[in-house]
C-alpha cells in the first residue's frame, strides 16, 4: 500500500512534560496529572486551521509513492534484469534469490532505523529542534527521490540497492517526526482549550475531558489518513498521464525510465506540499535542557534514562533513585501494557512482512508493468480511503470500543496470510495471478489499512496519562524491531526452501498473526489496564510527595 504507518512514531515532545517528576517544580500531584497540554492556554501556540491543513498537506506529499512503493519496484526491477534467467545475484557474501535480497535489504534498513531513532529521537525531546530534524530528513528524502533519475539501468543495481535502503530510512524517519507533532496539534486546538477550561472550572468530569481529548486526536489522525488517501488518488491519476507520455510499454528501457520519472515527479509533489508545514508549524517548546547539561550531552542522557533498568518496588527508601526508573521498568508494573506491547510486536511484525512479501510477488506477477502497478495502487488507495472512513464512521455510529475495531483488523491480517499460505500448495490461488492482486488491493485497503490508525489508539489506551512520550517511544522502538526481524526470518525461509518458493514465508506469517491475535483477544483487558494505570499514578503521587518532603527538610 502506498502509505506506511501514519500514526507510528514519537508523540509530541511537550507531552513528556506532563506528569514528569522534577524536584521543586512547584506543582501539586493533582495539577501534574491533569490532561492539559503545558502550552494549552498560551495563544501563541493555539492550533490554527491553516496549520492543520499544512500538516495534512505534508502527509499527502509523503504518501509513500516515492520511496516506499515505486522505489522498491524500480529496485526489484533492476535486480531481475541484472540476474537474468537465473534470478540469482551475489550479495552479502553468497548467491541469493531476488526476493531474498529485497527482504534482506529491508532488514538492514530497519535495523539502521532503530539506531537512528534511539539517537536522534533522544534529542527531539528538548528545545525546539524537532522541526529542524524533520526538515533535514526531508531534504535527504528529496535528494534520493530525484536521484532515481540517474539510476535506471540493470548495471546500476548495486547503486539502486543503496538508494533503496537509504530512501526507506529517510521515508520512515520523516514519517515518524511528522507524526511527532500530532498530539501537540490536537491538544492545542480551540476545541480542546475550551474543554480544558470546562474541566478546570469543574463543569465536566475527568472522563468527559478524556473522551473529548481521545476523540480530537482520533479525528485528526483519521482525517489525515483519509485526506492523504484522496490526495494520493489525484497524484496517481497524474502519474498515469506521465507514464503514457513516456510510453512505458514501448520497451524495457522506457519502462525503467518511466519508473524513475514517476518517482521524481512524486518527490517534486512532496517537496511542494511540505513547504507550508515547514513554514506554518508552530515551534512549541519541548523540555528544557537539565542544569549542567547541553544539547549535545542531553540526548545521550535521555537515551540512558530510556533503557535504564531497576527493580520496581512500590515504596523506595530513596525517592530520588525511583525517579531514574524509566519505560522498561515502569511497564513491568503495567501488565496489560506489557501484554499489548508483545502482541503489537508480533502482529506488527506479521503485517509489515506480509506487505513486503505480497509486494514482491505482485511486482513479479505483473512483470513490473508500471501502468498496471499504478492502476493497482489507484484501486488500493481508493479502497483505503473508504476503509478508514468506514471504520471511523462505524465506531462513532455504534459506539464501539477501540479493542473491538482493532480485533476486526487483526482478523483481516490473518485472512491475508491464510490467502498467501494456500499459494504454497497450489498455483490456482495464493498470489499467483494478476486478478488476485486486484482483489488484494481492495481487501487490504478496506479491512487492513485501518491498522495504522487503531494500533496507535490502542497504545494510548494502555498508556498512563502524562507518560505518553515514554511509552510511545518504547512502542516505536519495538515497532521498528518487528519491521526487520520478520523480513530477515522470511528471507531465511525462502533460502532454505528446496526450490526457493517465495510463498513459504506465509507459513510463518499465518502462525505469527494467529498467535498474536489470540494473545490480544484473550489477555488484553482495557478495564484492568485503566485500574493498573490508576494504581501506577497513585504510586507516582506518593513518590512526588516523599521527594518534596525530603527536599523541604534538606535531605
Amino acid at each position: 500500500m502506498a502509505s506506511n504507518d501514519p500514526g507510528f512514531g514519537v508523540p509530541a515532545i511537550e507531552d513528556m512534560k506532563k506528569g514528569s517528576i522534577d524536584a521543586g517544580d512547584g506543582m501539586s500531584a493533582s495539577e501534574e496529572t491533569r490532561p492539559v497540554a503545558p502550552d494549552q492556554f498560551d495563544p501563541r501556540y493555539e492550533t490554527t486551521k491553516w496549520e492543520i491543513w499544512a500538516y495534512y498537506a505534508y502527509y499527502i506529499g509523503n504518501n509513500g509513492l516515492t520511496l516506499f512503493n515505486f522505489a522498491p519496484t524500480a529496485f526489484q526491477n533492476l535486480l531481475y534484469q541484472a540476474a537474468g534467467d537465473s534470478e540469482v545475484l551475489h550479495f552479502a557474501g553468497r548467491d541469493r534469490t531476488i526476493n531474498s535480497i529485497v527482504l534482506l535489504a529491508n532488514g538492514i534498513s530497519f535495523a539502521i532505523q532503530i539506531v537512528l531513532f534511539l539517537i536522534i529521537g533522544s534529542y527531539a525531546d528538548f528545545g525546539r529542534s524537532r522541526p529542524n530534524i524533520l526538515i533535514v530528513l526531508s531534504v535527504v528524502a528529496f535528494a534520493i527521490g530525484f536521484g532515481w533519475l540517474g539510476v535506471h539501468q540493470a548495471s546500476k543495481w548495486e547503486v539502486a540497492l543503496g538508494m533503496y535502503i537509504v530512501g526507506l530510512i529517510a521515508y520512515q524517519t520523516t514519517l515518524t517526526f511528522w507524526t511527532a507533532a500530532f498530539p501537540g496539534l490536537a491538544r492545542n486546538t480551540s476545541q480542546l482549550r475550551t474543554q480544558a477550561e470546562e474541566y478546570n472550572a469543574g463543569r465536566i468530569s475527568r472522563d468527559e475531558y478524556d473522551y473529548a481529548d481521545t476523540m480530537q486526536r482520533s479525528r485528526l489522525s483519521n482525517m489525515a489518513f483519509y485526506i492523504q488517501s484522496c490526495g494520493e488518488i489525484v497524484i496517481l491519476a497524474l502519474i498515469v498521464g506521465i507514464l503514457y507520455g513516456v510510453n512505458v510499454r514501448g520497451s524495457e528501457a522506457n519502462n525503467n525510465w518511466g519508473l524513475s520519472v514517476l518517482i521524481a515527479f512524486a518527490t517534486g509533489v512532496w517537496l511542494v506540499l511540505a513547504i507550508p508545514w515547514f513554514v506554518l508549524e508552530k515551534r512549541r517548546p519541548g523540555q528544557a535542557v537539565p542544569p549542567n547539561m547541553n544539547i549535545v550531552v542531553v540526548g545521550f542522557w535521555q537515551l540512558y534514562r530510556l533503557v535504564y533498568l531497576r527493580a520496581s518496588i512500590p515504596y523506595f527508601s530513596n525517592a530520588k533513585s525511583a525517579i531514574c526508573s524509566r519505560a522498561i521498568t515502569q511497564i513491568w508494573r503495567l501488565k496489560q501494557s506489557l501484554i499489548y506491547l508483545i502482541g503489537y510486536f508480533l502482529l506488527g511484525d506479521s503485517l509489515n512482512t506480509t506487505v513486503t512479501v505480497v509486494a514482491t510477488l505482485q511486482n513479479s506477477v505483473v512483470e513490473y508493468d508500471t501502468l498496471t502497478l499504478t492502476y493497482l495502487f489507484l484501486e488500493g488507495i481508493g479502497a483505503q480511503a473508504v476503509g478508514i472512513y468506514s471504520f471511523w464512521w462505524i465506531q462513532q455510529r455504534y459506539k464501539l470500543g477501540t479493542k473491538t475495531m482493532f480485533n476486526a483488523i487483526a482478523v483481516g491480517i490473518i485472512l491475508l496470510d491464510g490467502w498467501g499460505m494456500v499459494g504454497v500448495w497450489t498455483q490456482n490461488f495464493g498470489f499467483h495471478h494478476v486478478w488476485e492482486f486486484w482483489l488484494y488491493q481492495a481487501f487490504y485497503g478496506l479491512f487492513v489499512c485501518p491498522w495504522y490508525s487503531y494500533s496507535q489508539i490502542m497504545i494510548s489506551e494502555v498508556t498512563p496519562r502524562g507518560k505518553e512520550f515514554l511509552f510511545f517511544s518504547l512502542f516505536s522502538i519495538i515497532g521498528k524491531t518487528s519491521s526487520f526481524i520478520g523480513p530477515l526470518v522470511s528471507s531465511a525461509i525462502i533460502d532454505a526452501s528446496p526450490h526457493g518458493n517465495n510463498s513459504t514465508p506465509f507459513y510463518f506469517l499465518f502462525s505469527l498473526s494467529s498467535a498474536s491475535f489470540l494473545l490480544l483477544l484473550l489477555f488484553v483487558d482495557l478495564k484492568k489496564s485503566r485500574a493498573e494505570q490508576t494504581r501506577f499514578l497513585e504510586e507516582e503521587d506518593f513518590l512526588r510527595a516523599k521527594l518534596a518532603m525530603g527536599d523541604s527538610t534538606g535531605s
